[in-house]
């Protein structure tokens, strides 16, 4: 239990929400864990997609290299995540970063698909990057 001597620079009046969230840092391994559970989501979801073209009247059809290789990018992505929480973190400051899945989706979509990346879109990824350095802020 958090107790009032355990923040000495608090003053009388603050809440203790916000003295957790003033000492808490969240590490490099946890942002770098959640970067590359970012690209792994969106391997999943390219799989995902690959593996739904492969789908016929037959339930066995669900069970296809494409579809369960997506499966297990996703339990990667769940494995890296209880890794980096488990090291302390923010979520403020997370969860943004797995936010760029969007982004790595389009220029896997774009290498494999040849699905065009319009100027709009790179204003939204812009964006997205910059929500992201904000939110970390």
């Amino acid at each position: 239990m958090l107790r009032r001597h355990d923040f000495p620079e608090i003053r009388l009046g603050q809440r203790l929400t916000q003295a957790v969230a003033v000492t808490m840092k969240t590490p490099v391994v946890s942002i770098t864990l959640f970067a590359v559970a970012a690209v792994l989501g969106a391997v999943g979801q390219y799989l995902y997609k690959a593996g739904a073209g492969r789908i016929s009247n037959s339930l066995w059809t669900f069970l296809n290299l494409w579809l369960l290789g997506g499966a297990l990018c996703y339990i990667g992505v769940m494995v890296l995540f209880v890794a980096a929480f488990k090291r302390g973190v923010e979520l403020s400051v997370l969860y943004p970063i797995y936010a760029s899945t969007f982004v790595w989706a389009a220029i896997i979509s774009l290498a494999v698909y040849g699905t065009p990346i319009k100027p709009v879109n790179v204003a939204g990824m812009v964006l997205l990057v910059a929500g992201m350095f904000l939110m970390g802020k």
